[in-house]
């Protein structure tokens, strides 16, 4: 993690910190007020700095100096995720796990992010949702609610990601199946006794199909971290990538950047796959028929790109009856995912309403 200082922003009229308000273009003084506007690139610039980058480059370790950057890094011990110092910074807390963590004696050569999401929510209305979500869980312990609202304040954070470009062409092999009908005479029980009757039976005629299929990527959006379940942040999607911006410091005062874990050639390995299921999704619809069976697909992809960019999370851990549970909210939409608490004393009250609810039931059957 990155404290969102890697320069100072200081108040031009008190020298206090600044922070990045969200949902604005600027940076607010907490402690006199003032408002200092971050300025915002043209749209001509705006293509240049959030441009594709060449993925073979990429993967050969053939950057410019400039698209580099080597942070002094350590691992969290717990969580694995990787925390950046800045300036005089030797010690911090991992923002994910609570763990603290002291500065190692190396660097660790990085990408630089070229362009991030920022953040759309405050913490108050960030938290706001979660407690809405929260107080729509079944069976949650009726405590965890109230106890999120009035609990430490959630953390917002820049999580990294790769995005992949890719024109691609499939050539595929496999089956079209054709539903036809025949006429069987089929024996039956009716009242107890056995009759004859014709039914019409469904049955499949498959034929042997080949083509091709071509489609264009874009943007195919891929964790590069692994200090949070995947299952909640590709809960937190869809993202509007459309709003992306130049990556400038500005948008971090205030708030914290994880570094990123996953490397480009493992990011690449897991979009390619994420694309393979949409190709396969096309040659189910290009075999057509009634039921399709594929044999093979051999993919070629060409014109490969890819951006890093930083996406904005708000999240909480909580300890609620000697468990923690994590919250994360889309810092753009607010949508929310997290671990499931569940409530013993409600899930034991609803076991022994059903109960009674279908002896209820049971007796008034029988006295009729």
């Amino acid at each position: 993690m990155t404290q969102a200082t890697d320069h100072r922003w200081p108040c031009d009229q008190c020298g206090a910190d600044l922070r990045f308000a969200p949902g604005q273009t600027e940076l607010v003084c907490d402690h006199c007020g003032n408002v200092q506007q971050i300025p915002q690139a043209a749209q001509a610039s705006l293509v240049t700095a959030l441009g594709e980058i060449d993925l073979g480059r990429g993967l050969r370790d053939d950057l410019p100096h400039s698209a580099m950057e080597e942070p002094q890094t350590t691992p969290c011990s717990n969580c694995g995720a990787l925390v950046e110092f800045a300036g005089a910074q030797h010690a911090a807390q991992c923002p994910f796990c609570a763990t603290p963590v002291v500065i190692g004696t190396g660097t660790n050569r990085q990408i630089k992010p070229q362009g991030l999401l920022p953040f759309q929510l405050d913490e108050r209305t960030a938290r706001a949702a979660m407690a809405q979500w929260l107080g729509r869980l079944w069976f949650a312990p009726n405590g965890l609610v109230e106890y999120a609202r009035k609990g430490r304040a959630l953390s917002g954070i820049y999580v990294p990601y790769w995005t992949f470009d890719a024109q691609t062409q499939s050539a595929y092999s496999g089956q079209r199946g054709t539903y036809y009908y025949e006429t069987q005479t089929v024996t039956v029980m009716v009242d107890g006794k056995r009759q004859q009757r014709q039914e019409q039976v469904r049955k499949t005629r498959w034929q042997s199909v080949s083509g091709r299929v071509a489609r264009f990527f874009d943007d195919v959006l891929v964790l590069a971290s692994q200090s949070l379940p995947r299952s909640y942040t590709e809960g937190l999607e869809p993202w509007d990538l459309n709003a992306l911006q130049p990556y400038r410091p500005d948008y971090l005062a205030g708030f914290v950047a994880e570094g990123y874990t996953v490397g480009l050639a493992a990011g690449n390995a897991d979009a390619h796959e994420k694309m393979a299921q949409v190709i396969a999704r096309d040659v189910r619809r290009d075999i057509g028929g009634d039921e399709q069976r594929i044999s093979q697909i051999s993919t070629d992809h060409r014109d490969e790109t890819f951006k890093h960019i930083l996406l904005p999370i708000w999240m909480a851990a909580y300890k609620y009856n000697g468990k923690t549970f994590r919250f994360v909210v889309n810092g753009q939409t607010g949508k929310v995912q997290g671990e499931r608490p569940y409530s013993a004393w409600k899930i034991a009250f609803a076991v022994i309403g059903l109960s009674l609810l279908a002896g209820v039931v049971l007796y008034l059957g029988q006295t009729q």
